[in-house]
């Protein structure tokens, strides 16, 4: 069972402020809420044990119509507000 040293000890960790009501308080509810936390870690920890991942990863698509580099260079550039030599050309920032 949590005293009330033990809850402070929580509540400066956490970084919270508590008021004498809830420093008295939470020692009593915290022994219900540690059973619950219990509980569910029973459950997930046993769905887990069954799963098993399968062989395939990073599985991706081959790329039926590639475009030549440089294709749409022209067009692209062309929209650019400022360009040269190919490059968008921006203000100098440091």
């Amino acid at each position: 069972m949590l005293g009330t040293d033990d809850i402070k000890k929580l509540a400066k960790l956490a970084r919270i402020t508590l008021t004498k009501e809830e420093e008295e308080k939470l020692p009593k509810e915290a022994d219900s809420i540690l059973e619950y936390v219990a509980q569910l870690k029973d459950i997930t920890s046993s769905m887990v044990e069954n799963k098993v991942a399968g062989e395939l990863r990073n599985v991706v698509r081959e790329d039926n119509n590639p475009t030549e580099t440089g294709v749409n260079t022209k067009n692209i550039v062309a929209n650019m507000p400022n360009s040269q030599d190919d490059y968008l050309k921006v203000e100098k920032i440091l």
